[in-house]
């Protein structure tokens, strides 16, 4: 009913609406309460009660179960449709408890006995107050919620943009660039001194890397708002396959594999090879100085998760900085020994991250790495 959400009632605030056939037993618990710094209204007609609601709001409702005019579910039930956040409590003498009972079933937050006790009322609106806020509260909630999810689409809107102006503004000037390089480093007729023709390449290679920049920060701009297509499958069955499509690229290297046997897990497979992708194609690279090369992937269960890692014999890193191993666009090698830009890694945490695990490393200086990452366990 209400766009805005309703201020949060207090015990000094809160306003309740009491509605008893009986006159003098509506009046005196309207005083009662109000000694009691309650701000009470009370009407002996039900149809009368639920006319003052279109003037006056409450937080709470007092109504007796058994009215002529109108039962109190009955006055409950058209109450709430006025004010959904309100909370109502049924007033009931003591032979009447299972339908008491029952009205809570259909919205009633509890129920009090007749003849009243002062001791046994005041805690039970209390607890109605808090059920009160509780409510007023989630409304709250929803409403951020609501409002965050708009800027997020908005977000997304923008950075679908950008990546569009990044695939292909960026890339005019560079194509321009290396073509102009090209040019001048095909043209025989220009005698360049050797010095000159290392800057010309030197320009080419810094397009390509460039372009390689570009082409990374789109994919982890897509990684992350790809959507997912959950299903059930084999992680070793997915792992030997990102092994055999690499297989052309190292098939003159020395390479010890190790792959235990890996679970079944739920998940989206194209993202989760792509991690694998990752991963392997890491411990291949930085494997490449070793003779042989040795590469293990094993599984564990640990504490409702699949613990995955990747060991591997390679130059390893300083532990120093392994924060900054799965960064965007973070490098712990130099670009000339070993290629690569540094958003893998990065795509790798964001993906495991969407599926709910982890990622971590552990490594030391020409002793090798061992890379981690769990998923969660689904029955």
């Amino acid at each position: 009913m209400q766009n805005e959400p309703t201020p949060k009632p207090d015990k000094s605030s809160a306003r309740i609406l009491i509605v008893d056939d009986e006159a003098a037993q509506m009046k005196a618990l309207c005083d009662t309460l109000r000694d009691h710094g309650y701000i009470t209204t009370g009407f002996s007609s039900a149809n009368a009660a639920l006319a003052g609601m279109g003037a006056q709001q409450f937080d709470l409702v007092l109504t007796d179960l058994m009215m002529p005019e109108m039962d109190g579910i009955s006055l409950l039930r058209r109450a709430l449709e006025i004010d959904p956040n309100l909370v109502g409590i049924i007033m009931t003498g003591e032979g009447t408890i299972t339908t008491a009972v029952e009205a809570m079933k259909t919205g009633a937050f509890d129920y009090i006995l007749k003849p009243f006790k002062l001791s046994v009322i005041l805690p039970v609106l209390a607890r109605a107050l808090a059920m009160r806020r509780l409510r007023i509260e989630n409304v709250e909630l929803e409403l951020r919620i609501g409002k965050r999810t708009a800027e997020l689409e908005a977000a997304n809107k923008e950075l679908e943009a950008f990546s569009y102006s990044v695939s292909h503004d960026l890339r005019a000037p560079l194509r321009h660039i290396n073509g102009y390089a090209q040019a001048l480093s095909d043209d025989s007729a220009t005698a360049f001194s050797e010095p000159a023709r290392r800057y010309i390449a030197s320009i080419s290679r810094s397009v390509d890397r460039m372009s390689t920049l570009i082409d990374d920060l789109l994919e982890f701009s897509r990684m992350g708002r790809a959507e997912m297509h959950q299903s059930q499958f084999s992680m070793g069955d997915l792992a030997h396959e990102v092994i055999g499509e690499m297989a052309g690229d190292i098939h003159s290297r020395n390479i010890e594999w190790d792959i235990q046997p890996l679970p079944v897990v739920g998940g989206d497979r194209a993202l989760l090879k792509q991690v694998w992708v990752n991963l392997l194609s890491n411990s291949v690279k930085y494997t490449r100085p070793r003779d042989p090369a040795k590469i293990k992937v094993s599984c564990a269960e640990e504490n409702g998760e699949w613990k995955f890692q990747v060991q591997d014999n390679g130059v390893g890193f300083d532990m120093r900085y392994v924060d900054k191993l799965f960064g965007v666009f973070q490098r712990l090698h130099n670009v000339e020994e070993f290629e690569g830009t540094g958003v893998g890694l990065a795509n790798v945490r964001r993906t495991i991250v969407r599926h709910g695990g982890r990622t971590w490393a552990e490594g030391k200086i020409n002793e090798g790495t061992t890379f981690y990452f769990t998923l969660p366990i689904r029955k």
